[in-house]
């Protein structure tokens, strides 16, 4: 019967078919029993054992104490040299058993393998050496016991629901990705664990946004158990699922489509850590991003974002990633890193240089017990010691170096196999003398030994990428497939360069075996031989194949075909794929990949002659750079009217081009936000010229309500509404759902809302009400965030004209909770100044004045200015009932300066009527003693201050009049009334306020009409 395998757990090694323990080359006596213990702890590793499995195992029906037990875990704590307070080996349950975690595999005695893992580190060797030694592949761990320990550590606080993120570094060769795939290889045994794996691949550039993040969740979902994966990211996270569309029917995409119409990065970070919590409690979820230093920003700001949760996940990220690489300034992994440490959110695991005992041991366990020499030599350990010091002073304990060093040696025939047993021929000395001095002088030797056939076929795949089809090889050399595929895998057979990955298969059909080269050093050096002008043209060549294979299913690999024709140097195909790359990150809500993406592409179009063709390429990157600019610097910032003018700029030169009326739509979305008033009014009228042109109704629709919203601004508002209502006639919800995601909002919505304002204004409060209410359940049903906030924004301004302070600030905090769920820092701002303005409303003023100020400050930091005036007037409202006069009449003045500046006159009225009021607040406040004694030729020239404040409320009514502004007319006809009453001119005052109260139809519940009708029967008495 053939005898198990021995059970390794470096340096040790179980030889259970001997019952012996071996450190390295060293037997380590243990008692039977303890022995026994030691086995049956391996064999059950990871799991709790209880002290009375343990004792029933071992002792079987003898009758013995737990301190029987307890001895034998003494002595073999003793044996490993394992602390009990800090174990790397056993660890101690308390009052239940033990738990063996130390990182395990199975191995064989005597080891003739022609592949080794150490640490991360895949080697190869030559094909005289490696003839005959077709023998199952081995792993092979020295060294890292306890990197691997620390990771079973972290994964255990991850399982009890205290989320873990890992950052595994090192230089490359330093085995970063053997450690964690062997952590990962012991997790996965244990199963009950989702395991993620995710590979950032290097771009010029910004990477594809969620690249790894997608990869590894497309993994997950195709795996057993992979369809309740799909149904949580259906529940909790559809912004994710809708990227990957090869999981779901065409019905089921078109659905979600619509589902997350609208959406954005903020939500789509907020639903991953929804999903990652709800699927954790079911298993834990263990996720693995390689080479995170090539990663896109959006991946990291993920990470980020799951790192600094604190609701409770079982959750295990770990991202490997060369700190060399992210040393330059500005690189986002840094900055990531440092500040999650910081902040205490996540833990650093370095994997250093092998010491030389450990390079040593890996050529104990390596050569099965020890290297044999030929006569003349003395036997015993020291050749093999010698042997390891001149590997760790040639390789500085670099592994993968050191690995290769050693295939070296037998490839050079220095160390070879005689009757099973190793031999090393001559001196180390003589060893020493033909080791190259670097790995990559190491892997060039390795790469010219090859044939030319060989040579030629790895440069193709150099070219092709760290993994490749072999298809795509295949047109790279203008060769048969399988005759490619034959010599990749004999290649990977003989563990040279590459492995296998599994296969390809391509959109046109083509299937193909898929490989990858065993390091990225070894990509990098077979990339460096091939010339510059045969890397043009093989780039080329395979983005031209690949572009074939995939058809119009390009967009799919869009970044990676603008990689191959950059490099290329078709820059036209290069733009075309960058513009296709930045539309998927837009989609992806990934705007700072999109900025990189099409930025990066209208600096390649300098390249290509000015044709117009090329204005066209370079229109539409404009076009789709201004939402990025806008979601990322704000609808003011001047990156956006610097893309939208250009854009413009080329419409003019290209002529009638239909992307006109979007580049027009978006210029007069930045003008009206930097309340550059009759700019934006003359491109609305400039939209509804076009539209009216084409006589198409979507155009009509939009073009309404961008003529619209800068009339009512203005103090247009009979002629705001007209337009306003023309757009909601227009609008319908089935055939025009779509321009939320087209122009970023709404404009079944966007003209209501706006209608309800100017209902308002016109002396219709509760028609306002009605529209409001109509545009929150269109909101609802489109299920577009953005323009349900903008819908509960402007619903809690309607509420704070008709001053109901409650129902304001109701829909304020509504309108706040969503902008922080989707990442709206615009609205937040506006929210809490209207949130502010309510408090005050209701008695809390002077919070609600601390909030308005807040509100302010943060409105104005997004360089915005459109409504400015008016919040100034909410924060002078609640000044002058605190009774600060002063600061009332400061913020006043700049609100009258910044109305003679912009034109922005929609509550031009309010603020003369609020100067009135304040100017009289001011009379009183002042004490008698201090005013100055005046002459009678004083008094003559000087003001009284109710003739300023009748003045201004003169001035007051006179622009509510000529505006149609009823409802502002009637507050400041309200506010001269009283002025009268007080000075005995009743009759006058009631006369005045009659005529404007009776006008009205409508809204006698609300607070300005009950305080006119109280008023109107105080002058009658």
């Amino acid at each position: 019967m053939k005898a198990p395998p021995p059970l390794l757990f470096p340096p040790f090694r179980l030889d259970v078919g001997n019952e012996q323990l071996w450190r390295g080359t060293q037997a380590v006596v243990l008692r039977p029993k303890t022995f026994a213990v030691l086995r049956y702890l391996a064999e059950h590793p990871g799991r709790l054992v209880t002290k009375e499995e343990v004792l029933g195992a071992v002792w079987g029906q003898t009758v013995v104490s737990e301190s029987v037990l307890k001895s034998c875990i003494r002595e073999l704590r003793k044996a490993l040299a394992d602390a009990a307070q800090t174990p790397q080996y056993i660890e101690t349950v308390h009052r239940r058993g033990y738990r063996f975690i130390a990182p395990l595999s199975a191995t064989t005695s005597q080891v003739s393998s022609s592949r080794f893992q150490v640490s991360g580190s895949r080697i190869g060797g030559t094909s005289q050496q490696r003839g005959t030694w077709n023998v199952k592949r081995e792993t092979l761990l020295v060294g890292r016991e306890a990197e691997l320990v620390q990771l079973h550590r972290w994964l255990g606080n991850a399982l009890s629901g205290e989320r873990q993120i890992v950052f595994v570094t090192g230089e490359p060769g330093m085995g970063k990705t053997t450690v964690v795939e062997a952590f990962l290889a012991r997790t996965a045994a244990e199963g009950e664990l989702w395991i993620g794996r995710g590979q950032c691949i290097e771009h010029y550039g910004a990477g594809e946004a969620y690249l790894p993040v997608l990869e590894a969740l497309g993994r997950l979902c195709r795996e057993p158990g992979g369809k309740h994966l799909i149904e949580l990211l259906s529940q909790y996270a559809p912004t994710w699922l809708v990227q990957m569309p090869a999981l779901l029917s065409p019905a089921g995409l078109e659905a979600l489509q619509r589902k997350v119409l609208g959406a954005t990065q903020e939500r789509m970070l907020r639903e991953m850590a929804e999903a990652v919590e709800a699927l954790t409690v079911e298993r834990g979820l263990v996720l693995r991003f390689e080479d995170l230093h090539w990663s896109d920003y959006s991946t990291l700001n993920l990470i980020s974002y799951l790192a600094r949760r604190r609701e409770r996940a079982r959750l295990l990220i770990i991202g490997t990633y060369r700190p060399v690489e992210v040393l330059g300034n500005g690189h986002p992994l840094r900055t990531v890193a440092q500040e999650l440490q910081l902040h205490g959110d996540c833990a650093e695991l370095p994997v250093r240089w092998l010491t030389e005992a450990a390079v040593a041991e890996y050529l104990a366990v390596r050569f099965g017990g020890g290297a044999q020499h030929r006569p003349g030599f003395s036997t015993g350990q020291v050749p093999l010691q010698s042997l390891a010091q001149v590997i760790h002073q040639h390789t500085e304990g670099n592994p993968l170096f050191m690995v290769n060093v050693v295939e070296h040696v037998m490839a050079q025939g220095a160390l070879v196999q005689v009757d099973g047993r190793w031999v090393l021929r001559g001196g180390v000395e003589e060893v020493a003398v033909g080791v190259p001095e670097n790995l990559r002088q190491m892997i060039e030797q390795d790469f010219d030994r090859l044939s030319p056939e060989e040579r030629r076929l790895l440069e193709v795949a150099s070219v092709a990428g760290m993994e490749f089809s072999a298809a795509a090889v295949a047109a790279g050399l203008e060769a048969a497939g399988d005759e490619v595929e034959g010599r990749c895998a004999e290649l990977a057979r003989r563990g040279q360069f590459l492995q296998a990955r599994g296969l390809a298969e391509w959109p046109d059909g083509t299937v193909a075996a898929r490989y990858g080269f065993i390091h990225a050093l070894y990509q990098e050096v077979v990339y460096e031989q091939v010339p510059a002008g045969r890397r043009v043209h093989l780039h080329r060549r395979l983005g031209e194949r690949e572009e074939a294979a995939y058809d119009n299913r390009t967009g799919e690999i869009a970044a990676e075909l603008a990689v191959h024709f950059e490099r290329g140097r078709d820059y036209r195909r290069a733009v075309h794929y960058l513009q296709q790359t930045g539309e998927n990150a837009a989609r992806r809500h990934a705007y700072r990949e999109t900025i990189d993406h099409l930025t990066k592409g209208l600096e390649l179009l300098q390249a290509l002659p000015d044709t117009p063709e090329r204005l066209q390429k370079e229109l539409l990157l404009q076009i789709t750079l201004g939402p990025a600019l806008i979601a990322t610097k704000g609808q003011a910032a001047p990156d956006v009217a610097k893309a939208y003018t250009r854009a413009r700029e080329l419409c003019q030169q290209l002529g009638e081009t239909p992307q006109l009326f979007s580049v027009l739509l978006g210029l007069r979305r930045f003008y009206l936000v930097q309340a550059e008033l009759q700019t934006a009014r003359e491109l609305g009228e400039q939209l509804l010229r076009l539209a009216q042109d084409a006589q198409d109704s979507s155009l009509l629709l939009e073009a309404h309500g961008a003529l619209g919203l800068p009339l009512f601004w203005l103090g247009e508002f009979a002629s705001a509404r007209a337009h306003l209502e023309q757009g909601i006639a227009l609008y319908d919800p089935q055939q025009h759902s779509s321009h939320a995601f087209l122009y970023g909002q709404d404009p079944g919505v966007l003209c209501r809302v706006y209608g309800a304002f100017a209902l308002w204004h016109l002396g219709y409060p509760d028609q306002a009400l009605k529209r409001i209410h109509e545009a929150l359940t269109l909101a609802q049903e489109l299920s577009h965030p953005y323009s349900l906030a903008f819908a509960l924004f402007i619903a809690a301004w309607v509420h704070q004209y008709r001053r109901e302070g409650r129902a304001a600030q109701e829909r304020a905090e509504a309108m706040m909770v969503l902008c922080s769920e989707q990442g709206f820092p615009f609205w937040l701002a506006e929210g809490t100044i209207l949130r502010g303005w309510a408090l005050a409303e209701q008695g809390q003023r002077e919070e609600g004045i601390a909030q308005m100020r807040q509100g302010l400050a943060a409105h104005r930091t997004t360089g915005v200015k459109l409504a400015q005036p008016h919040f100034l007037a909410l924060l002078t409202e609640a000044y002058a009932k605190e009774g600060q006069t002063a600061e009332g009449l400061t913020v006043l003045a700049e609100a009258l300066a910044m109305v003679d500046n912009s034109g922005e006159r929609s509550h031009e009225a309010e603020l003369y009527r609020l100067k009135g009021e304040l100017t009289l607040k001011s009379k009183v406040k002042a004490c008698p003693e201090s005013r100055p004694v005046k002459t009678r030729q004083d008094k003559s020239r000087v003001r009284s201050p109710e003739s300023e404040a009748e003045e201004c409320f003169h001035k007051a009514i006179a622009i509510a009049r000529r505006q149609s502004a009823k409802s502002l007319e009637l507050r400041a006809v309200m506010s001269l009334a009283r002025l009268w009453q007080q000075q005995g001119k009743k009759k006058k005052a009631r006369q005045m306020l009659a005529e404007i109260y009776d006008w009205f139809t409508e809204g006698f519940d609300t607070v300005d009409l009950r305080q006119a009708k109280a008023l109107l029967e105080e002058l009658t008495e």
